[in-house]
């Protein structure tokens, strides 16, 4: 089975300690539920720094990362279905699945 990165986008910070330990419950619910199909169950992020041939922006690009998932599934409709569930959503952010190409680093 091909394995799928989830990447994060977006979201709030939580605005209180209550409010984080919901958001954490949330997030520990969904992780439980696609347990299975977990690779990497990845982390979240810092700021990031984007390197291109322009230099180096400290700005985190246009759509700056706030975590990663890694898992298994049948096919990217299936990883989609696993994306459907993540608290991501409730606090305006969002999930975008990607297949992992299987290559080589040998040449082969």
């Amino acid at each position: 089975m091909p394995n799928f990165i989830f990447a994060f986008h977006g979201g709030t910070q939580p605005k209180s300690p209550e409010e984080g330990k919901a958001m954490m419950t949330a997030w520990m619910a969904w992780m439980g539920d696609i347990e299975a199909s977990i690779v990497d169950a990845g982390a979240p992020v810092g700021m990031s720094k984007t390197v291109s041939s322009a230099g180096v922006a400290d700005d985190g690009g246009s759509n700056p990362l706030s975590g990663y998932t890694i898992v298994t599934a049948d096919d990217i409709d299936g990883a989609v279905a696993l994306a459907k569930g993540c608290p991501i959503h409730d606090v305006g952010g969002s999930v975008e699945v990607a297949e992992l190409m299987n290559m080589s680093m040998d040449g082969k």
